[in-house]
């Protein structure tokens, strides 16, 4: 059984639509795939939709934003109820604040003398997002001429620790933790990162945290290899994914996945 677990599409930030990432996913010859959209499931019951007759399982979960110390941390969940009371709430609450951040940090890349606007990122978002980052900001920035590429965009202008990068401010990771939990799913923490985890991580077990994301495309083998142990020393549960966002990163669909043994435990706890 090949799996991606951590897959966006145009709900979010991601290149493609629901049915497409879909077709992509089975034409990939992937099995399982979790639609892991930025603070929204609208993509869930659509991708499901489309998958019926592809042979194709859609786990359904979410990529929650939070905040710790100035940095941004996500938790993933997985067999969430896309429909409960808990996720319809965040829905709403980080729609409006994400538009905030779009703002401020238009507004910070105006200071700077970039004059792009805040309706040029919502055209490169498009009209079928229901949330907004930066992704959308990045593609506005190369298609006015201020960047050569998406990573472009980001290295120079709105990365982490970029002028004109702005925090989500959603809420903490133990509230994110939370969220998820009300709403019936396994949290896991995406693509955490070595710096913080000695910091962090007992705080979000205590939270209710119940795995890592553990291998993806970009994790070295010593940082698989930690937290492997970690999850193997604290009873942790394992995930995987290619966090894949577009095309023209270079990755098709099903150039990466993991197997079911290495992330048993997940799909054990989420009924699969």
């Amino acid at each position: 059984m090949r799996l991606d677990l951590h897959i966006h599409t145009t709900a979010s930030d991601g290149a493609w639509s629901p049915q497409e990432v879909v077709k992509g996913a089975a034409a990939g010859r992937l099995d399982v795939v979790a639609l892991a959209d930025h603070d929204t499931t609208a993509a869930v019951d659509v991708a499901r939709e489309a998958a019926a007759e592809l042979n194709l399982q859609v786990v359904p979960a979410i990529e929650m934003s939070s905040t710790h110390a100035g940095r941004e941390v996500h938790v993933l969940g997985y067999f969430v109820d896309v429909h409960s009371a808990a996720l319809v709430a965040h829905g709403g609450r980080s729609g409006t604040l994400r538009i905030e951040r779009m703002r401020e940090m238009v507004d910070r890349l105006a200071a700077g003398g970039i004059d792009v606007r805040f309706e040029d990122v919502a055209d490169a978002a498009g009209p079928e997002r229901s949330s907004i980052g930066r992704p959308h900001l990045a593609r506005a920035l190369v298609a006015l001429g201020y960047a050569e590429s998406v990573p472009d965009a980001f290295d120079r202008l709105i990365g982490d620790d970029r002028p004109a990068f702005v925090p989500t401010r959603l809420q903490t990771p133990a509230q994110a933790i939370e969220t998820i939990l009300a709403a019936g799913g396994i949290p896991v923490w995406a693509h955490p990162p070595a710096d913080l985890m000695d910091d962090l991580l007992p705080a979000m077990i205590r939270a209710g945290l119940r795995g890592l994301e553990v291998y993806r495309p970009s994790h070295r083998k010593n940082h698989v290899m930690r937290l492997e142990e970690i999850c193997r020393t604290t009873g942790l549960l394992k995930s995987g994914g290619s966090d894949w966002h577009t095309p023209e990163a270079g990755a098709a669909l099903g150039d990466f996945h993991v197997g079911a043994d290495e992330v048993e435990g997940l799909l054990a706890a989420g009924g699969l």
